[in-house]
């Protein structure tokens, strides 16, 4: 008589954080205690800071602090995709309100703003990529987003007489 064998099921395991998503989350911890650090340091300026510059700074920060959170953790269960769906509206909305910041250029639009405009056609297709297993799409997406959007972005919120670097470094 013959047995019938059960066919293998394919497991897929998570995908850990490798050496570059761990330089990746450290740099969002040190840019983060970086902008806190700023932030309370320039308290006593705080009521002469705009509300779109508040609101860009709050979804930033979100962003940032979720970012470690997410490329270390476990990936592919219901909270890696809800955290996801937030960190993707924080970016999202960090974008958005970045375009009404414009008091930097004498009221015109940067060079930066076409980052934001990057942001705004990534992120949602970094989401889409996550929502339709396209794994390795949305693991590199990530990846270049959290480095050029977030970290190199971010870095240059402090040079050049911007108002986080008047703040951590007066």
């Amino acid at each position: 008589m013959a047995t019938k064998v059960e066919p293998k099921l394919r497991q897929q395991k998570p995908l850990g954080a490798d050496r570059f998503e761990r330089f990746l989350a450290i740099g969002a911890i040190v840019l983060l205690g970086c902008v806190i650090v700023a932030l309370a340091k320039g308290q006593p300026y705080w009521a002469k800071i705009p509300i779109n510059v508040w609101g860009h700074l709050g979804a930033m920060i979100v962003a940032l602090a979720l970012t470690p959170v997410m490329l270390l953790r476990r990936r592919g269960d219901r909270p890696h995709r809800l955290l996801g769906t937030i960190w993707v509206g924080a970016m999202l909305l960090t974008a958005l309100i970045s375009l009404t910041v414009r008091n930097s250029n004498h009221g015109n639009f940067s060079i930066i703003h076409i980052l934001s405009v990057w942001v705004l056609i990534q992120v949602p297709l970094l989401w889409w990529s996550a929502r339709t297993h396209r794994i390795a799409r949305h693991r590199a997406g990530v990846r270049g987003m959290v480095f050029g959007a977030l970290l190199i972005a971010g870095f240059f919120t402090f040079p050049f007489n911007r108002m986080l670097g008047q703040f951590l470094f007066s």
